[in-house]
């Protein structure tokens, strides 16, 4: 396997597969679909259960606050209880000015110290923190490619892994699976490698470990979905939603 760096402000992390032949080697998606049919009562059961087809122009006009917003709301998630986060989100929409990136980024030291002891929030300084930083990042993206959502839709979902990377250099705290949860909320079409996804690839046949969390695993992660796109035709969300449905105990992709 090979890992080449095209030029440009983005630096995207273009992948090369060649000691990996996922048609001599891996099952076929086929087949992981028709154990997920059968796991969930059939053909039209299991479509029941697939998440909305990505929709790149929806996301392409998505504010610039509600990217951040999500941000914001994944980078609290993250080994956090999620229903506590949600109970609160009305507080950190007030807290946080809504999210709006230039506004956040105008406000002096005082503000966000003052978020510290703020009740209406979860209140983890270094959290509170990511949110002046990746405003900030939401703006340099915004700024280089007319908005945050435009720059999402044009990145080609056979690239997860350079746009996850980008994330994790640029932004703050949207490494590893906060970026991948953040992806999935947005509405970006990608791939999530929750514990029930790896385990089906490994089944499969995929030489990974039970965590994914190394660059050579993420590489050969992509390079699998990117056959079985073009074995299925299917988006990527729908790939990984099939395939953690057709193996363990069928948690949620989170």
């Amino acid at each position: 396997m090979t890992v080449r760096r095209r030029a440009g402000p983005d630096r995207r992390i273009l992948v090369s597969w060649r000691a990996f032949n996922a048609s001599d080697r891996m099952t076929s998606f086929k087949t992981i679909r028709a154990r997920a049919e059968k796991r969930k009562g059939g053909p039209k059961a299991l479509d029941r259960l697939m998440p909305d087809t990505p929709d790149l122009k929806r996301l392409a006009k998505l504010g610039d606050d509600r990217i951040l917003a999500e941000m914001t709301r994944r980078v609290f998630c993250a080994g956090f209880a999620w229903s506590v986060i949600d109970a609160k989100w009305d507080g950190f929409e007030d807290a946080f000015l809504r999210f709006q990136p230039a506004k956040l980024g105008f406000q002096p030291e005082d503000y966000w110290e003052a978020l510290l002891r703020d009740a209406r929030i979860v209140r983890n300084g270094a959290k509170i923190m990511s949110v002046r930083d990746n405003a900030a990042f939401v703006q340099e993206i915004a700024k280089e490619h007319g908005s945050f959502g435009k720059f999402l839709a044009k990145w080609p979902p056979s690239n997860e892994i350079g746009l996850l990377d980008l994330l994790t250099r640029r932004g703050s705290r949207l490494g590893g699976n906060t970026g991948q949860m953040l992806l999935r909320f947005v509405g970006w079409d990608g791939f999530v490698t929750s514990k029930d996804v790896v385990a089906c690839l490994r089944d499969a046949g995929l030489d990974i470990a039970e965590e994914v969390k190394s660059k050579r695993d993420l590489a050969k992660v992509q390079a699998q979905f990117n056959a079985w796109a073009e074995e299925t035709g299917l988006p990527y969300t729908y790939l990984s939603r099939i395939c953690a449905l057709s193996v363990g105990e069928n948690r949620s992709e989170h």
